[in-house]
């Protein structure tokens, strides 16, 4: 059974590099990818602090459809371009909204959240797979930090997709 915890009394760029470490040991043996996109999600979630919502949406027919998760149910599908989400996956950008009613567009999958980041994920040759999504209950959350390690993060988990 894993039992790994990253100090959140480190400095983030620390923080965010050994949860890099440990979502590399989590997933470098399993060939299963719905398996380590629970396992991530898990471990981002129980270890970066303020969070509500962190988990996978994947494109399946033209349109992000949920993966594993933590968290309250969510939205089950997202149309490309819709939301944060599904704006991040259409333009491939990392998308960091530091207040969600003030996106236009946004889709109210909890409505405790108040502030996300969503980070696409694309193979080797630039297709793109689907997104990592991560929620906050705090207004301004995420930070440049932030977004550097969980794309970090979004890279590993992609290039096991």
């Amino acid at each position: 059974m894993w039992r790994g915890a990253v100090s959140s009394d480190l400095p983030k760029a620390e923080f965010y590099a050994e949860l890099a470490t440990q979502v590399e040991g989590l997933i470098a043996e399993e060939p299963d990818s719905i398996a380590n996109m629970a396992n991530c999600a898990a471990l981002i979630f129980h270890s970066v602090p303020r969070l509500n919502w962190a988990g996978f949406y994947l494109l399946k027919g033209g349109e992000l459809v949920l993966g594993p998760f933590q968290g309250a149910p969510a939205c089950i599908r997202i149309p490309l371009g819709s939301g944060v989400c599904g704006k991040a996956a259409q333009d491939r950008a990392v998308l960091r909204v530091a207040d969600v009613t003030k996106f236009p567009d946004h889709i109210a999958c909890d409505t405790a959240s108040r502030s996300e980041i969503v980070l696409p994920m694309t193979s080797a040759d630039s297709f793109l797979l689907g997104v990592l999504d991560v929620d906050s209950p705090e207004v301004n959350r995420f930070d440049e930090q932030d977004e550097a390690g969980l794309r970090k993060i979004a890279q590993l988990v992609a290039a096991k997709l």
